[in-house]
């Protein structure tokens, strides 16, 4: 079921009549969301709603008590910009009802390029996700992309896989359907291919206790997730470890449907 692929990247191929909205939770003024935006406008018609300041980790929560606040902004490939107080959950909500009011709609979002991993069980806790996520119950096909470091430096394959993907799955998904992409953060001469993979489990051990503060106990997330082999080698987490790129189709619905007809059998 599962396999790999060989690309060449730099052959990004036509250009479509589409609009995308871009989005992150690294905040609008990181590199990877630059650089996104920048390869997608070689084939598309590009518009950006991105966090105003850092925001990984949000998950799909939202400033539902709270103003968001959004400011135009100038960005390089961008027709038009935004910036928002709010979560990526709220850039892509707000985003997609702001420019509608301007008269655009979208056809894809696509969020990224997120420093750090997505892979495994971290899609739950990912902004990148979420906001990917959020595309499609707002009714667009979304793609979210990630390169598997929190410094990274490496982007080129990203930008050119993600472009390659918006090609390939354009009119082809729907608005139910995410389609996560991660990259090692490699040159990309040094990125084995692509392995089309599911999630595998990534596991923590890095919740520390830092002691004591004005009479309040201190916990800190420090350090680095294990790699867990139990779920697999053909999981995303080992992939990417392997050096090479993953690509997973995420949908949103959690339904255990086996599950839910034996409980109807066993009359709960």
């Amino acid at each position: 079921m599962w396999g790999t692929i060989k690309i060449e990247i730099h052959e990004r191929g036509e250009t479509l009549q589409m609009r995308i909205l871009v989005a992150n939770d690294d905040g609008i003024k990181a590199r990877g969301i630059n650089e996104l935006v920048q390869a997608l406008a070689t084939i598309a018609e590009v518009y950006v709603a991105a966090p105003h300041v850092q925001r990984s980790g949000a998950g799909h929560g939202t400033c539902a008590h709270d103003k968001i606040y959004v400011e135009e902004v100038e960005y390089a490939g961008a027709k038009e910009a935004v910036s928002l107080t709010g979560t990526p959950a709220d850039c892509v909500k707000i985003g997609i009802d702001y420019f509608r009011q301007k008269g655009i709609e979208f056809d894809m979002a696509v969020t990224g390029i997120n420093h750090g991993g997505n892979i495994g069980t971290d899609v739950h806790y990912s902004g990148t996700i979420s906001a990917a996520i959020e595309a499609n119950f707002c009714g667009l096909p979304a793609v979210a992309v990630s390169v598997n470091s929190h410094d990274a430096e490496h982007f080129d394959y990203a930008c050119d896989l993600a472009v390659k993907t918006v090609q390939k799955v354009y009119k082809k998904i729907n608005e139910e359907t995410t389609i996560s992409i991660n990259v090692p953060n490699l040159p990309a001469d040094q990125v084995k291919g692509i392995a089309f993979a599911p999630l595998g489990r990534r596991v923590y051990d890095w919740l520390k206790y830092c002691g004591e503060e004005d009479g309040k106990h201190v916990f800190r997330y420090i350090g680095e997730p294990k790699i867990d082999t139990g779920s697999g080698k053909e999981t995303d987490v080992i992939r990417i470890t392997d050096g090479y790129a993953t690509i997973t189709a995420l949908k949103h619905d959690f339904t255990d449907f086996e599950l839910t007809k034996e409980l109807m059998e066993w009359g709960i």
